[in-house]
């Protein structure tokens, strides 16, 4: 099919991908309120057209976090996106560097920080979850800073995981019916491009960062046994600072929704922030990103970087989280349908799309370079 938006790469990775991992990506936690809301909220926000105003040149770059980038995307961290493509996170971080943006590895990525690290030519950002083995979290970190990743970004909003409907029907957690093992294999059959690129020339299927834990042939049930026992519920803002004094880069908390808790990791000393309800996958019901970012911008100011993820489905999503106070956007489900689709060159192709449509957010609201994009450029309505 021709690809012309994050759309398009859905229904190409729907296509193309076995039931139990599309919807892994594609789904989120109970009614899935949240994650319709996060989609919803972000595209009601009306931007101001302005006219007969010299946008004959734009300026899409920027800095964040000290990494000049071309414009204010990264490639936010995405769990097992190794099985969406053939070395999935190693496709993915070569298209974001070659179009001069960052990729983050999640702790749960199939290929391992040392992989993604040496398939790529400069350093990535890793995200590490939380987890009950401090031994194990030494670990990453030493490791991270031995490869010489200048951005952590930490997850705090999974202190237990949320329940995820869709896992459970499509057989990747257990449930009624066929054994998940079974229900998995035949999924695979009826995918045969993916049973191929993926299931067979993409072997090891192992949990990169996880595999000195669970063995290099654990697969993605053990991946959720362990993190079922792992997640620590019991982690607090002094163990945060704990952390931050054995981490030299830039440290970026993850899962902030609340005022009050972006002022508590300024306290903690973050360097960032990211406004994220977990892509809808945690506590449905909440606020989307797009609501809850305008008060968290307000409370830290400058104090911290603010970055923002969730709904974002293309360059105008990106305008409006930039509007209303994000210095930067993660690309999460957007990128890892592109690369389900189509690997690496979904992925650079995705960026494309966002980036002209970001020059045309611009052009249309009259602005030309990134730090003019603010709440300037927001309809008032009401």
């Amino acid at each position: 099919m021709r690809i012309a938006s994050v759309a398009d790469f859905r229904e190409a990775a729907r296509r193309r991908l076995p039931r139990f991992l599309f919807d892994y990506i594609d789904g989120g936690s109970y009614g899935e309120v949240t994650l319709r809301r996060s989609v919803e909220d972000l595209a009601g926000i009306a931007l101001r057209q302005r006219v007969l105003r010299d946008v004959s040149t734009l300026d899409l770059t920027t800095e964040i976090l000290g990494q000049k980038l071309a414009m204010p995307v990264a490639l936010g961290p995405v769990g097992l996106s190794g099985m969406y493509a053939r070395r999935g996170e190693v496709q993915a971080a070569r298209a974001a560097q070659a179009a001069g943006l960052q990729f983050t590895l999640s702790t749960v990525g199939c290929c391992s920080l040392a992989e993604v690290s040496t398939g790529t030519e400069k350093p990535i950002w890793f995200q590490l979850y939380v987890t009950k083995d401090r031994g194990f979290m030494r670990d990453m970190l030493a490791q991270a800073a031995d490869l010489g990743c200048p951005v952590l970004f930490f997850t705090v909003d999974l202190p237990v995981p949320g329940a995820r409907y869709r896992d459970v029907h499509s057989g990747l957690k257990a449930g009624p019916g066929l054994p998940g093992r079974t229900r998995r294999f035949l999924q695979a059959l009826g995918k045969p491009g993916w049973a191929w690129d993926v299931g067979l020339r993409g072997r090891p299927h192992g949990l990169g960062n996880i595999a000195p834990l669970l063995g290099k042939q654990a697969g993605m049930l053990d991946f959720l046994a362990w993190s079922g026992r792992n997640f620590d519920a019991s982690l607090t803002w002094k163990d945060i600072e704990s952390i931050r004094a054995h981490w030299p880069g830039k440290f970026v908390i993850k899962g902030i929704l609340d005022p009050d808790d972006a002022r508590e990791a300024a306290a903690a000393g973050a360097d960032g922030i990211v406004v994220s309800n977990h892509g809808g996958r945690q506590l449905d019901g909440v606020l989307s990103s797009a609501r809850a970012l305008p008060a968290i911008a307000d409370a830290v100011g400058d104090r911290l970087t603010v970055l923002a993820d969730g709904g974002v489905r293309s360059g105008l999503d990106v305008a409006r989280m930039l509007a209303l106070g994000a210095k930067g956007v993660l690309l999460g489900r957007a990128w890892a349908y592109a690369l389900g689709a189509h690997g690496g060159a979904g992925v650079a192709k995705l960026l494309e799309i966002i980036e002209a449509e970001l020059r045309v957010a611009m052009a249309l609201t009259g602005v030309t370079t990134i730090p003019e994009i603010d709440g300037s450029v927001l309809a008032r309505t009401g």
